[in-house]
């Protein structure tokens, strides 16, 4: 994972435009993508998919001529969808058009102006400090036109056709943890999840963010009905512990099933309710949606100093963080897939287990007793209204513990699945 964070890096990405397209061809590398683009103008609810914004180079150079700001350097070093320039200037107006982070003199903000029309540059403090006065000639070689918006989708099919929305974004250029780091994580979930044929079908979404994510809920609003659960990844490796942010439901089976999974793991973590800001959970839980869709993050959006600059690069993204992601992806859509509700088919009175070999069948576990309490908790909550998440809540016990009664029990004829 984080292997393939250092390959995408350094692609100059945006909402629109080949650095998307070439970050979804290496995507395609690892995983089956369907590639859409949507035509500039396109009304997507109550937005528009804007022209397209490509760049090929872009510099300040010195009285002397020496590039002090170079695209070729970093992409951060341009302001995103800044228009074309080629002009000389004083220093005293270009100054006018510079982005610095005074509070960390060596990093590089990230900066973007998508809806209005402008150009810049963004740059260290201190190479900005050390900047003489004369003329600066000013180059930015981009074309803002008519094109497309591109987005890419993967789908993992399930046994039934419910589905888990798997949706990162991929519009940032040359930061690491946001969200290359999703990326990885969503690209190695998926992988993981055709392995084995799971119970939901798990589509993918990489899409830029915000119009990007409403551009594939115009297009899908008809089979929207079939998302059953959805998470949406972002900021997956820095070293803070994982942080969980409900849906807008607050209720809802992905907001259930990962709170689980982090407490019964004893992870550091956090859960937090949702607010209207943030990334493209407050697009797919918007209210005439209102989808089941959470956020997961290690530390959230703007929370550490390095968000949005230079120092958000690879050294930033830590491999154990990537894998620690991964698992709690891997344990809560686990989960997702097992639990069903039951109805006990000998409710009157507690069946017989020992004759019918259950106890035999757990006594060589190390959580023996537990296994035995789980199978009492199943049957006793077997009525068609109680699901194993609400078994493992109620009983405090491990929901692979319960999931697994259930298996016995089902084995057994004593339950079905309602």
């Amino acid at each position: 994972m984080h292997a393939l964070v250092e390959r995408l890096y350094p692609l100059c990405r945006s909402i629109t435009g080949d650095g998307v397209r070439a970050t979804l061809d290496i995507v395609g590398e690892h995983l089956p993508l369907r590639v859409h683009e949507v035509p500039t103008g396109t009304p997507v609810l109550d937005w528009t998919v804007p022209q397209e914004w490509n760049i090929r180079d872009a510099y300040v150079a010195d009285p002397a001529g020496r590039r002090v700001v170079d695209f070729a350097a970093s992409s951060l070093h341009v302001l995103g969808y800044s228009v074309p320039v080629a002009a000389t200037m004083p220093l005293s107006e270009l100054r006018e058009h510079l982005h610095t982070l005074p509070e960390h003199p060596k990093w590089i903000p990230y900066r973007t102006s998508y809806y209005k029309p402008d150009w810049g540059f963004c740059l260290a403090q201190e190479t900005l400090d050390a900047l003489p006065e004369g003329p600066y000639e000013v180059r930015i070689d981009s074309t803002l036109a008519d094109g497309h918006l591109t987005y890419a989708e993967h789908v993992v099919p399930g046994r039934v056709e419910d589905e888990v929305l798997v949706s990162c974004h991929v519009c940032h250029p040359a930061l690491a943890n946001d969200n290359m780091a999703g990326v990885a994580v969503a690209v190695f979930l998926a992988k993981e999840l055709a392995e084995r044929r799971p119970y939901h079908t798990y589509r993918f979404v990489f899409a830029p963010g915000t119009i990007g994510a409403i551009t594939w809920l115009a297009r899908n609003a008809e089979r929207i009905d079939r998302v059953k659960h959805g998470l949406v990844l972002a900021c997956a490796g820095d070293r803070g512990p994982v942080t969980y942010k409900r849906s807008r439901r607050g209720d809802a089976g992905i907001d259930r099933a990962v709170r689980h999974v982090l407490a019964a793991s004893g992870r550091p973590h956090r859960v937090v309710d949702f607010t209207p800001y943030g990334y493209d959970e407050r697009q797919y839980c918007s209210p005439g949606f209102d989808l089941g869709v959470g956020s997961l993050t290690r530390t959230p959006y703007a929370g550490y100093p390095e968000y949005h600059t230079s120092a958000d690069d690879p050294s930033f993204v830590s491999p154990e963080a990537l894998a620690d992601t991964l698992a709690v992806c891997r344990e809560a859509f686990a989960v997702l897939d097992r639990d069903r509700r039951y109805v006990n088919l000998s409710p009157y009175g507690e069946p017989q287990l020992g004759r019918r070999g259950l106890y035999d069948a757990v006594g060589g576990r190390s959580d023996t007793k537990q296994a035995q309490m789980a199978m009492l908790w199943v049957l006793s909550l077997s009525d068609g209204e109680h699901g194993l998440l609400d078994v493992a809540e109620r009983s405090g016990l491990p929901f692979d513990t319960v999931a697994d009664a259930a298996d016995a029990l089902a084995a057994a004829g004593l339950i079905k699945a309602a």
